[in-house]
């Protein structure tokens, strides 16, 4: 049984599709920035698109996952970055659950904040009082922090360490800490291919001392586990997200070859490219690899998201979500890699979309989340020889 998306969810869909045409025309300015421009990061953020899958009772808008992944889609449909900044502030704020409240009210005293994160245990924290108070020694090296220079608040993984700096394992583990920017030094190295307006620069921590309220444990160990939200498997929420943006960029260069080829007249030709049975192969093609991409990877979605209102995600479930997610990103890639080579010299123009979006999805495929280890993963829980695998 899949759970419909409410009208509350579809007015967020909408709200993303009529951002699309200011993206399209602001996507050289995203590039040359190598960040969004604080005022469209500021107005993601008044339609709610960084809290969308926190809980209502957290201050969040609790939307679905299918949601959440329909919204990055369709940004990314004109802007790849731009779904990226979503999906990474988004599920930065997935940890509000874990959060003490005193840290959390204080973070929402802006309903609207930008947060950004990386999720990978790259930081150390060291238990240390000041003035009574306790807190932690945070030291870290983050990679891939995208979003970072738009953000009120930076989160980073961490896990803590003794005096001798050995690694703490008893007791209620740390996972995340969040920081202010002023706190560390966010570095300019931001200097890449595709995914350009992502502003993923690394940022490090250099003996922060924070107090303990601003460090996050697990959220299911808190009273908010049984939320569907936390139900639904964590790896899989910060995986799905990449499926979705790629899927958006590969259906507009689709439509960008489609829009094109009716007015570009090849040269050497006196017929215009929409005219050659070649190309009406290429498209049939690419169309339908998409969209049987696409239902696969929001079947998955449906079903995770339906056992999740009374159970954790399963072995099955998981491994599910994140092969039909890989398999969404190679698919994109293939009908992008062809768009981009049907429409000849056109696409090498910054005026054509097919070059960004050919740019972009080189750089999301990347992400660990949606490396072919992944599906070596997928194999051995299929052959019965991995019942741990794709975490929780």
């Amino acid at each position: 049984m899949n759970i419909a998306i409410s009208v509350k969810e579809q007015a967020l869909i909408d709200a993303a599709e009529k951002l699309q045409p200011e993206l399209e025309q602001r996507s050289g300015e995203i590039d040359k920035l190598r960040q969004l421009p604080q005022d469209l990061a500021d107005k993601l953020a008044q339609l709610g698109f960084y809290r969308l899958v926190v809980p209502e009772n957290l201050g969040g808008l609790g939307v679905s996952p299918e949601a959440f992944c329909k919204i990055c889609e369709t940004l990314a449909m004109a802007n790849g970055s731009t779904g990226w900044c979503v999906f990474i502030g988004a599920t930065s704020q997935y940890l509000f659950g874990a959060l003490p409240t005193t840290q959390l009210e204080t973070m929402l005293q802006n309903p609207n904040v930008i947060t950004s994160g990386v999720f990978a245990d790259m930081g150390t924290a060291l238990f240390e009082e000041q003035h009574g108070q306790p807190g932690y020694r945070i030291n870290g090296h983050w990679r891939w922090g995208s979003g970072c220079r738009n953000a009120e608040w930076i989160s980073g993984g961490v896990h803590e360490v003794s005096a001798d700096g050995q690694r703490i394992t008893d007791g209620e583990p740390l996972t995340r800490i969040f920081f202010k920017p002023e706190e560390i030094d966010i570095h300019d190295n931001w200097h890449v291919s595709g995914l350009r307006g992502s502003g993923s620069s690394d940022y490090i921590a250099d003996n922060v001392w924070v107090s303990a309220d601003r460090l996050s444990g697990n959220v299911e160990d808190t009273l908010q586990a049984a939320q569907p939200i936390y139900q639904f498997p964590k790896f899989s929420l910060l995986g799905i997200p990449i499926g979705a943006i790629c899927l958006g960029m590969a259906r507009a260069s689709v439509e960008e070859v489609i829009r094109v080829s009716k007015e570009k007249t090849p040269q050497g030709s006196r017929r215009t490219l929409a005219l050659r049975p070649s190309l009406h192969i290429d498209l049939a093609e690419a169309d339908t690899a998409l969209n049987a991409a696409k239902a696969l990877f929001y079947q998955t979605i449906q079903q995770g998201w339906h056992a999740a209102q009374s159970a954790p995600g399963s072995l099955q479930e998981r491994r599910a979500m994140r092969t039909s997610t890989v398999h969404a990103v190679n698919v994109s890639i293939q009908v992008i890699d062809k768009m981009y080579s049907v429409m000849g010299g056109t696409s090498v123009f910054e005026t054509s979309c097919l070059q960004q979006h050919f740019r972009d999805v080189h750089v999301a495929s990347q992400h660990m989340m949606v490396g072919e280890p992944i599906m070596e993963l997928a194999g051995r829980v299929m052959l019965g020889l991995d019942d741990e695998a794709f975490g929780l």
